[in-house]
């Protein structure tokens, strides 16, 4: 099934499943925040290096499944694959934007 996503969301999910951060500022603003696994990351260096840990610990792609709009808020239900217990899991990828480019992305 293909979804209809925000261009930097369908950015942001190309680049994590090549395992490449050099498109990061393309997608995000440069105060962006993320939370993930009980850690917050703020601005585009700390989210490179972020996704850079996740990619080299966990090897996993992402699929996305659903989007639905909650508010401001886009929710993206994904099935991330990868080198974890219960692989594979649906996942909710929680993204504020602004000006088109991701400034918050929780993680749950």
């Amino acid at each position: 099934m293909s979804l209809s996503l925000p261009p930097s969301i369908a950015l942001y999910i190309a680049a994590a499943n090549r395992s490449a951060t050099e498109g990061v500022a393309e997608c995000f603003t440069g105060d962006a925040i993320v939370r993930d696994e009980g850690n917050t990351m703020r601005g585009v260096e700390a989210i490179q290096v972020w996704m850079a840990e996740t990619t080299r610990k966990y090897h996993h792609t992402i699929e996305p499944l659903s989007i639905r709009q909650e508010g401001a808020v886009a929710v993206v239900t994904n099935r991330l694959t990868g080198l974890f217990p219960g692989s594979p899991i649906e996942v909710q990828f929680r993204f504020v934007l602004d000006a088109g480019k991701i400034a918050r992305l929780e993680i749950r």
